[in-house]
């Protein structure tokens, strides 16, 4: 096993899967699943990577129905908050959990946006995404569309799925952390796993996007990797 940059070069080859999820059965799955752990850790993760704060206009790109989307909201209560899914399946939970939610209103809002989305206005001072980079085709569609929101020293923060070394590690992941899941978010899981990058490949990316100097990539825990950092 060869190292570059201080990280193992894995021998599973990636194979992407649909870069939206626009099945019902998909949708109420991932709505009625219960990731309240670790969305709460990424929220603790952002407290302690940047301890003054995220600013005034937060954008989470990917919110599929909107975990994290809701916990930044209720955590910066002076901030507000767009969550940005391609998925109309996927945004159906967040509108309506946010229609039930009024002291939100008008501080969190949805919107369905495919990236690239030229169109898209700047300005945020964080950009967050949770899980967004392994659906995506063209990773480099994130990191250009990371630099087109942020304002000029805008924290960022990526967390996703890393690629396993083997599928069999791969199915070892998934009963280990998801035995008890429907078996949609097991099928799903197992096609997140095969489509996910590793970190030096992250890295590489990153250097491609101009963005290796402003942001910095490790694995964590098991099974993700986190890209962190502020942009000039």
């Amino acid at each position: 096993m060869h190292e570059l940059q201080g990280f193992p070069l894995l021998l599973m080859h990636r194979t992407p899967e649909p870069e939206l999820m626009e099945g019902l059965e998909q949708a109420l799955a991932y709505a009625a699943a219960n990731f309240a752990a670790s969305d709460q850790a990424l929220i603790e993760r952002l407290e302690q990577l940047f301890p003054r704060g995220l600013g005034q206009r937060l954008v989470d790109l990917g919110c599929g129905p909107g975990n994290i989307s809701f916990r930044l909201a209720e955590r910066y209560s002076g901030a507000a908050v767009l969550g940005i899914d391609g998925a109309a399946a996927m945004l159906a939970p967040a509108l309506q959990q946010l229609a039930e939610q009024p002291h939100l209103q008008g501080r969190l809002r949805f919107e369905q946006v495919c990236l690239p989305a030229a169109d898209l206005p700047g300005g945020y001072t964080a950009v967050v995404s949770n899980s967004l980079l392994h659906h995506l085709h063209d990773p480099q569609v994130l990191w250009r569309s990371v630099a087109q929101l942020a304002a000029p020293g805008a924290c960022v923060y990526i967390k996703d799925l890393r690629r396993p070394a083997t599928p069999q590690a791969a199915l070892a992941l998934q009963q280990l952390h998801l035995a008890d899941a429907p078996a949609v978010l097991q099928h799903d899981y197992i096609a997140s796993l095969h489509a996910a990058f590793t970190p030096e490949e992250v890295q590489q990316q990153l250097h491609e996007a101009g963005l290796a100097d402003q942001l910095q990539v490790a694995a964590l825990e098991d099974r993700y990797f986190e890209v962190w950092g502020q942009l000039f």
